[in-house]
């Protein structure tokens, strides 16, 4: 948890952005519950809804607040434990002194909330709420509001001004980015360390997730750790490390504080590529570096995944995987049968940062059009970057075989695809390289300490 004062200011500068949008009424969050796993005294972990964290920064299940644009008073509501929690949980703060920690100076218990709305509905006043990322909470909208189309009463206006705070990252907020950089890199060396034919997949994703145990809250995401990585997102880890494949690790840490970090390298599993491997990783070593060279305030996301692709495509052309000319290439979107993926996402207390609040107005500008484009269309940051953005580097290509099938039969690349040479890459896989980057004043810079290797020569030396 952060200062309060952090707190204090990020509430007045919502309040403030909602009044200047001519906003009135009540700002309502809340926070999440407990969720059982079978039963209701075993849950899952708990993990706070990230909106709140970022306004209030409490980390406690059962919490819910209220703004009022008018009068500019705010109450958080909660319980406070009784003897029979004391017994199982020990002697807890009051919910009052919780509240006063993160500048709050009014509390009340937590079923004075839904009073509180429904009185609000009641005066005709307009209650503003954002999209819920857990169904417990849009079931709890559901009944306070009265109707079951939640999504259809999202306060527009507030959306868009927590993502234009929550899209620029403050110091503090960089400074933890940077500690689940540290943490997540550890991970990835203790699982780079693990690497070798005869290994259970799964033996190593359990020492790195112990990493990120014992040094953080655990992971950003389930851990991606596969020899098929022409799957995106494969988390099965239930197959022996084979000698000659590549092992994609796509995994992250969250640090105690909830902002995440999230890396990919890819491995040769037998310490060394293959001159084959090495063609191909190269030219995913060089659009990673490339992306990250020309990312500055004032270009686009989308810019950079699109340069970024012609790159690919260069690269790819130079091993006779597709011919003719690159600029109808890059207009006929023929990169998404090698990256059917966007170059990069959003990042912080999310590693998805912000998603539940739409894709689309998290990662896109309103004067741009989201692509249909396989590849492109999948871009999920595709704004003009200002200096705070941080943002995910990862490009990656992947020779995915019913994919390839589908466009030979289709047509579609036809007198692109050099569809006769890619037989020989069905049985590749494919390779993934991401960092994560903050955009700075006059350019960028990686989140971490360090960078883990990533050209082919450190990769066999860390590895050997």
């Amino acid at each position: 948890m952060f200062d309060k004062r952090v707190y204090i200011t990020r509430r007045q500068t919502l309040a403030a952005k909602m009044r200047e949008a001519g906003a009135e009424g009540l700002m309502i969050f809340i926070g999440n519950a407990e969720a059982p796993a079978q039963y209701k005294d075993n849950c899952y972990k708990f993990r706070q809804d990230s909106t709140w964290l970022y306004y209030f920064g409490i980390d406690q299940p059962m919490y819910a607040a209220t703004i009022d644009l008018e009068s500019g008073a705010e109450t958080i509501f909660a319980d406070d434990v009784e003897i029979g929690d004391i017994i199982w949980m020990g002697p807890q703060p009051s919910v009052q002194s919780i509240a006063e920690g993160v500048g709050v100076g009014s509390s009340a218990p937590y079923g004075k909330f839904d009073e509180t709305v429904r009185t609000t509905l009641s005066l005709g006043r307009k209650v503003h709420y954002i999209n819920p990322s857990r169904y417990f909470n849009r079931l709890r909208l559901m009944e306070l509001l009265g109707r079951a189309d939640v999504e259809a009463g999202v306060s527009e206006v507030m959306t868009k001004a927590i993502i234009s705070m929550r899209l620029v990252k403050e110091q503090c907020e960089i400074e933890e980015i940077d500690a689940a950089g540290e943490l997540g890199q550890r991970m990835h060396t203790v699982a780079r360390n693990a690497v070798r034919p005869g290994v259970l997949e799964q033996d190593i994703v359990g020492l790195m997730e112990g990493v990120t145990l014992s040094g953080g809250w655990g992971v950003s995401f389930p851990t991606i750790l596969t020899q098929h990585g022409e799957t995106l997102h494969n988390h099965l880890h239930d197959k022996i490390i084979e000698p000659g494949r590549l092992l994609v690790i796509d995994a992250g840490a969250e640090g105690n504080s909830h902002y995440a970090s999230d890396f990919t390298r890819t491995l040769p599993t037998g310490g060394k590529f293959t001159p084959k491997q090495r063609d191909i990783y190269e030219i995913v070593a060089r659009c990673n570096e490339f992306a990250f060279s020309i990312t500055r305030p004032g270009i686009t996301y989308r810019e950079v995944h699109i340069e970024t692709m012609r790159r690919m495509l260069e690269g790819l052309k130079a091993l006779d995987l597709v011919r003719g000319s690159i600029d109808d290439m890059v207009a006929e979107g023929t990169a998404g049968l090698f990256c059917p993926h966007g170059l990069g996402h959003n990042m912080g207390l999310d590693v998805h940062d912000m998603e539940d609040l739409g894709e689309n107005l998290v990662g896109y500008d309103p004067d741009q059009v989201r692509s249909t484009q396989l590849g492109l269309g999948s871009l999920r940051m595709a704004r003009r970057l200002v200096s705070g953005n941080v943002i995910t580097d990862e490009p990656g290509i992947y020779f995915i075989p019913a994919l390839i099938d589908k466009w030979k039969a289709e047509g579609t690349g036809k007198g692109f695809v050099n569809f006769d040479k890619l037989k020989g890459y069905y049985d590749f896989g494919g390779i993934r390289l991401e960092d994560d980057v903050l955009v700075t004043e006059d350019g960028a810079r990686r989140t971490g300490p360090n960078r883990l290797p990533i050209e082919p020569d450190d990769v066999e030396q860390a590895m050997g």
